[in-house]
């Protein structure tokens, strides 16, 4: 989808049409969920400050995120593609791969169905999608980016590898700032220069990661799209209006933060071994404790004894504040060797945040 939680809004609110608008808690510690095409003109991105994002562009417009209506029209979308398919495999609230290798509608062209597909979309919610269509997830991902909004790329398998070999590497998946940074310190800059290194070279500066970099140079990518999911861990986490450094904040948090992992647990039916406590301090330093437990974790009389443990192990006070806290619970290492040797396929749930919490944490 395009600009998915802005468009939403902008299609919900006329009065919104046209404006540069941020989706995200207008605060201190807000963060930009989406952007609208209007605000990143202006250098306005996701996961960007807000208050980064209000320098950018001093008319910018912070909306609230309405995250249980992005749901339902995610809901509506998925929908619309199960009528051609049933291997979806959703990415994100707006974002899913689809095998239509054999589809419902008998269509030959996975392009025909991708351009029907939009077109529902349209009709049916308003919002505008765009597609990208290939022999594999590699290059369907980058083709769905490739002409946004409302876009639709082919990469055929003749013209593949000269589609990657002009691709800048930050475009490949997998590559992040850091990785690219180090790419260009290796004189890699494009899928060509990418193609060009062994795979041992790979493998050496970039760990397992440098298989895949050495296929996707190739336009290899055999990952089938999965459409059955099953949850690995269940997690959440808090950044704080303020930082927090007294013992008696921190338990206060550690604590909240408890309530939260107990309501996602019960809702989930998950059940775990392994408790993790995260911890983002105030520079931004990022750190995580764990335990494992021989019991599966599920109320607080087991839970909160480990909790307190590992923050325990964390060095905090006036001169190392904390900004963030997480709590999750996961399989155990054991569990998932056992569980992996069914062959079964598994996922991690992503950390979401949850309600702010008051002011007076530090209080």
């Amino acid at each position: 989808m395009d600009q998915f939680f802005a468009a939403v809004e902008q299609r919900d609110r006329p009065e919104l049409r046209g404006l540069p608008v941020a989706v995200g808690h207008d605060g201190q510690r807000g963060v930009v969920s989406t952007a609208s095409y209007e605000a990143r003109r202006y250098g306005v991105h996701s996961a960007q400050s807000i208050q980064v994002a209000k320098r950018l562009c001093p008319q910018l417009v912070i909306v609230e995120p309405h995250f249980h209506k992005y749901k339902e029209v995610s809901m509506q979308i998925r929908h619309i593609m199960q009528d051609y398919t049933d291997l979806i495999e959703p990415l994100s609230l707006d974002e899913a791969f689809l095998d239509v290798t054999i589809n419902k509608k008998n269509m030959i062209l996975a392009v025909d169905i991708a351009r029907q597909i939009k077109q529902r979309i349209r009709r049916d919610t308003g919002l505008t999608a765009s597609a990208g269509v290939s022999y594999c997830k590699f290059l369907a991902k980058i083709a769905s980016d490739w002409r946004k909004p409302d876009g639709l790329t082919v990469v055929h398998p003749e013209r593949a590898q000269q589609f990657i070999d002009q691709l800048l590497v930050t475009r490949i998946w997998g590559v992040g700032q850091k990785t690219a940074e180090h790419m260009h310190r290796l004189g890699i800059f494009t899928g060509a220069d990418l193609r060009r290194m062994s795979k041992q070279h790979l493998v050496q500066e970039f760990g397992k990661a440098g298989l895949l970099f050495y296929d996707f140079a190739r336009g290899i990518d055999e990952r089938p799209v999965i459409s059955e999911w099953e949850r690995k861990s269940v997690s959440c986490e808090q950044t704080f209006m303020e930082d927090i450094y007294t013992p008696e904040a921190v338990m206060t948090a550690l604590s909240r933060t408890l309530d939260e992992l107990l309501r996602r647990l019960a809702k989930s039916g998950f059940r775990g071994r392994t408790l993790t406590l995260k911890v983002k301090y105030g520079d931004f330093q990022q750190i995580s404790r764990s335990i494992t437990s021989g019991q599966v974790l599920t109320d607080r009389e087991q839970i909160e004894p480990l909790a307190r443990e590992l923050m325990s192990e964390v060095d905090y006070g006036s001169h190392h504040t904390i900004r963030l806290m997480g709590l999750g619970v996961s399989l155990s290492a054991a569990d998932q060797a056992t569980e992996n040797a069914t062959g079964e396929t598994r996922w991690r749930q992503l950390e979401l945040p949850f309600e702010p919490w008051p002011d007076d944490i530090n209080s």
